[in-house]
């Protein structure tokens, strides 16, 4: 008997037809209480985990490609923010990757526009194929690294919102991405269950930066039957007073000596 290898056992892992993506979307949404925000776009994000698939077949740009993954850890951790999002808000979302959270927040609140920031150009040829296959106009892919677009008269407080998803350490992120936030914006970090720590390694990046922390939120995400849930914590951030010129620094201090 011929045994199957390894890339045989991901792709017979990865298959599944329309009906078992849609009847499994639509169960886990409405655990999660989803299921009116992503009402009507759930052919949307079928194709979108196809597009996935077919270019991480080729392009390494996720681990998560099981069908219970896809729906829980990319598509409904991406949408734990949208209900944070004023109506037509400017978002910059700091270290995009392969698009999550911004496509996943893009299809469903097409009123907003998703600036996506990430310097890893081959995960944004994704982004870009994903955005095109779509058809989203309300997302603009952008290879740069944070540090310097922060220090761009373009990008430089002039977002909403920004949000960032598993990138670094709060104290790293908060220097990354508070200087893109005009005043009175809000910066959605979505931390896994170690959030409560870092937040407080971070209270006093947050302060010098012209922050201060709004609310924490522990979220649990249920899965289909027999899927662990995953737990999420959102800590949120509002940008009371301008960051310093200076800040961000370069990413090797920002990193090797946190604020």
């Amino acid at each position: 008997m011929t045994r199957k290898t390894d890339m045989d056992a991901i792709n017979t892992q990865n298959t599944f037809t329309d009906a078992e993506f849609l009847t499994e979307f639509r169960v886990v949404t409405e655990k999660n209480g989803l299921s009116e925000l992503v009402a009507g776009k759930e052919a949307s994000f079928l194709s979108l985990a196809r597009m996935m698939l077919e270019f991480n077949s080729h392009t390494n740009i996720t681990a998560i490609t099981d069908l219970p993954g896809l729906i829980l850890s990319h598509f409904c951790d991406s949408l734990t923010v949208a209900g944070m999002l004023p109506r037509g808000a400017a978002v910059a979302d700091i270290g995009c990757g392969g698009g999550f959270p911004t496509l996943p927040l893009a299809i469903a609140r097409p009123d907003i526009s998703v600036t996506a920031i990430d310097s890893t150009a081959k995960k944004l040829a994704f982004v870009w194929d994903a955005v095109r296959g779509l058809g989203l106009g309300n997302v603009l892919p952008q290879c740069m690294r944070a540090e310097d677009g922060a220090h761009s008269a373009v990008y430089r407080e002039k977002f909403d919102v920004v949000t960032a998803r598993a990138v670094s350490a709060l104290p790293v992120l908060a220097e990354l991405c508070l200087p893109y936030l005009k005043t009175s914006g809000l910066f959605c970090a979505m931390k896994g269950p170690r959030g409560a720590e870092e937040l407080a390694e971070a209270r006093n990046a947050v302060k010098i930066l012209g922050g201060t922390v709004l609310d924490t939120k522990k979220v649990v995400l249920e899965g289909a039957d027999g899927q662990a849930p995953l737990e999420r914590m959102l800590i949120i951030i509002k940008k009371s007073s301008p960051t310093p010129d200076k800040y961000p620094r370069a990413y090797g201090k920002i990193k090797n000596k946190p604020l």
